[in-house]
Order: structure tokens, then C-alpha cells, then sequence
């Protein structure tokens, strides 16, 4: 029998089929249901349940006691901190089967989602997000930006290292405090990053 090219702890369940990348490790008390695709070099912590049909991409670090329902979706490099709740029905009740109107929620590349955070479904997070810990979110989240509160709303801008984005350059551009990159808004509204490709991940740092 072929050795798995990922690591799961004795007390995770796995349900065959599933695919999940190398790399990837699977901590206590998890469960992967059969037809979930996990990408390469993520992290599921304790007590984290993948449902059927959803898919992760890589370097998608899912901290303890996090569900991930069937419609959720996840992108590279996002992050979910411990306890967040997704949801994949707007209108649940226990005596109403809804398996035919599960929502849809997608999660953009590069964002995070903080500790008891709840997105309801629906969404789409947009790259490089940043929902604040115990945030509702509610609706479509822009990229890059910071989202506080109950419900929640928009309260500024992160970089993609993490920082809120306050300081100016003589050109007006929104300067990251920790990478000096540079970031700007279109016309549309859209912010953007100047220094590096949209569609890729940070550089790995040397050493």
C-alpha cells in the first residue's frame, strides 16, 4: 500500500475518495468527507470538518474547531481563524430538507477570516480580506479590505502582509508600513498592489 504523501493524525477521519496535496497536515479529531479536494502544504487543526464537494486550495491554514460546509470554497493562501462559522443555508429549519439550495460562498486568495467571525453564505470575500474577529459578514467584501463588527462594515484597507494601510506616499499612494509596497484604487474603486502580481503568492523569505 502506497504511503500517503500528507500527515493525519491517528484521530482524524478521512473518507476515501478525496484528494489532498502533499504536504498537508490533518490534526486531531478531523474529519474529510469522501469528495473534498485539499490542495498541497495546508494546515486543518483540531477538530476542523471538511464536507463533500468542497474544495481548498494550497497553503490554506484552518485553525481549530472550524466547519467548512458543502458550497464553501476556498482559494490559496487564505487563513480561517479558530471557530469561525460559514454557513451554506440562508433559511434553515429542522423540519425542512434544503440539500437543493445550498449557497454558494467563495473565499479569495490571500484572505483571513478572524477568530468567531461568521460569514453567511453567499459571499464572496474578496482577495486579501480582512475580517475582523467576531465580524458578521453579510455580503460581497471588496479586495483588501478591512471589515469590523455587527453587521459588518468596511473600515479601511489591509496589505497583503497583514497591516492596516494609513500611511500616504508624496504621490498619494497607500504604503504597506512592513514591505513598502504600494497600493492604489482605480477608478472602479478597486484597490490594488503595485509591486507584485495580484494572482501570486508572498515571496518566501530566505533563510
Amino acid at each position: 500500500m502506497t504511503e500517503p504523501h500528507y500527515f493525519a493524525h491517528p484521530s482524524a477521519y478521512i473518507d476515501e475518495p478525496c484528494e489532498i496535496g502533499q504536504g498537508t497536515r490533518i490534526w486531531h479529531f478531523c474529519h474529510v468527507m469522501s469528495g473534498a479536494v485539499i490542495g498541497q502544504n495546508c494546515v486543518l487543526g483540531q477538530n476542523v470538518f471538511v464536507a463533500n464537494d468542497v474544495v481548498i486550495g494550497d497553503n490554506v491554514k484552518i485553525q481549530n474547531n472550524v466547519s467548512v460546509y458543502t458550497g464553501v470554497r476556498l482559494e490559496d493562501d487564505v487563513f480561517c481563524g479558530p471557530s469561525c462559522v460559514f454557513t451554506n443555508v440562508v433559511n434553515p429549519r429542522s423540519q425542512i430538507v434544503r440539500r437543493d439550495s445550498y449557497q454558494p460562498t467563495r473565499v479569495r486568495r490571500g484572505a483571513t477570516i478572524g477568530a468567531n467571525a461568521t460569514i453567511v453564505c453567499g459571499a464572496t470575500l474578496g482577495r486579501y480580506a480582512f475580517i475582523g474577529a467576531g465580524a458578521v459578514v453579510r455580503g460581497d467584501v471588496p479586495d483588501y479590505a478591512l471589515m469590523l463588527g455587527v453587521p459588518a462594515r468596511q473600515r479601511g484597507w489591509m496589505s497583503r502582509h497583514g497591516h492596516r494601510l494609513t500611511d500616504v506616499d508624496a504621490t498619494g499612494l497607500l504604503v504597506c508600513p512592513e514591505s513598502g509596497w504600494r497600493y492604489q484604487q482605480n477608478e472602479a474603486g478597486v484597490l490594488f498592489c503595485l509591486d507584485w502580481p495580484e494572482e501570486q503568492s508572498l515571496p518566501k523569505k530566505e533563510g
